[in-house]
């Protein structure tokens, strides 16, 4: 397995991660436990040793789901979680509540589910308007001092918040969404953290599925159990319309020999050496796809050719809800 440095921070990861949610929650019904932890070892098995949690999947359940399957790996892992949820008595997210006092109780609640004595890295998952940056910058770097964290990231971030935590404690890492149809961090957030020395975390890489070319007009999703329910991107018009991106995938995977899968993900890791993308993976057949991504090289024409063909495609719909995208940045 291919490595990559997150930025200047020293953390060294697989060039593919694992990003675990799906596994318990946000994309339809949890898989089984043994089932879970199955594909979690397999992916450990295989070199990907950076996996990604968060309180809020499930919630809880997600980091328990990864503290017993990466509890035999934990000495050879990375593993990030996250805080800044405010969650009532149900689980459910009432707003952001990144107050320092969370922070520490979050903390404390993530190393136990996941079963380790330090969170390798600790992203604030939604930057909170009412607490400001410094403050929770500052609580991560105590935090890091007392040895209960290794490094911290930020989720969903925009540029100025990035450069104001970076100049309390040095970040890790960036985590937000971007793929071949979700481009908004190329503007501001990428370069800073190329200039910063910050590593970027791509959440979504394959378009929450739709990049895979397995959804059509006819999918549907659960409102109770997937939160594509609710993304205008994937309601049935903007799927129909959206399309030419995956049509675009299938044509380079032909000439590459490879998947749609694997042309994003390549595609992805072509943007810098800092970039680890994080996919979901809830089948050992999907994890074997993904991984020959690391190897697949997309030349200069290559890249040049997918930009040329997505400058004509005006992706449609907004990539998340209005609930969520009003806690981003």
């Amino acid at each position: 397995m291919k490595t990559r440095k997150l930025g200047t921070s020293g953390l060294e990861v697989s060039a593919l991660g694992m990003g675990c949610m799906g596994l318990s929650f946000g994309l339809g019904q949890a898989a089984d436990i043994q089932h879970g932890i199955a594909v979690i070892r397999a992916a450990a098995e295989r070199g990907i040793t950076f996996f990604d949690t968060a309180q809020a999947y499930g919630p809880y359940t997600n980091e328990e789901l990864v503290g017993q399957a990466l509890a035999p790996f934990r000495d050879q892992v990375i593993i990030a979680t996250k805080f800044g949820f405010a969650l009532d008595a149900s689980g459910a997210i009432t707003g952001t509540d990144s107050r320092p006092e969370n922070i520490r109780a979050v903390a404390e609640a993530s190393l136990k589910r996941l079963r380790t004595d330090h969170l390798d890295l600790f992203y604030q998952h939604r930057v909170d308007p009412n607490v400001p940056i410094e403050d929770v910058a500052g609580t991560l770097q105590d935090l890091i001092r007392e040895g209960k964290v290794r490094h911290y990231g930020l989720s969903e971030a925009g540029a100025d918040t990035i450069r104001r935590a970076h100049a309390v404690h040095p970040v890790a890492a960036v985590q937000n969404q971007y793929s071949i149809w979700t481009r908004e961090p190329e503007a501001e957030v990428l370069p800073l953290c190329e200039e910063l020395g910050i590593g970027f975390v791509p959440w979504g890489p394959l378009g929450t599925g739709f990049l895979t070319g397995t959804i059509d007009t006819s999918s549907t999703f659960d409102a109770g159990t997937d939160l594509r329910a609710n993304f205008p991107r994937f309601s049935q018009e903007n799927i129909k319309a959206n399309m030419p991106v995956v049509d675009m995938l299938r044509a380079m995977a032909q000439q590459k020999n490879a998947t749609p899968v694997q042309i994003a993900l390549a595609w992805l890791l072509a943007q810098g050496p800092s970039i680890v993308p994080i996919p979901g993976m809830d089948k050992v057949e999907y994890l074997d796809d993904n991984l020959k991504s690391v190897t697949l090289e997309l030349t200069a024409a290559d890249l040049q050719e997918i930009d040329r063909q997505l400058s004509g495609i005006q992706v449609q719909g907004e990539r998340l809800d209005a609930g969520l995208l009003s806690m981003s940045e």
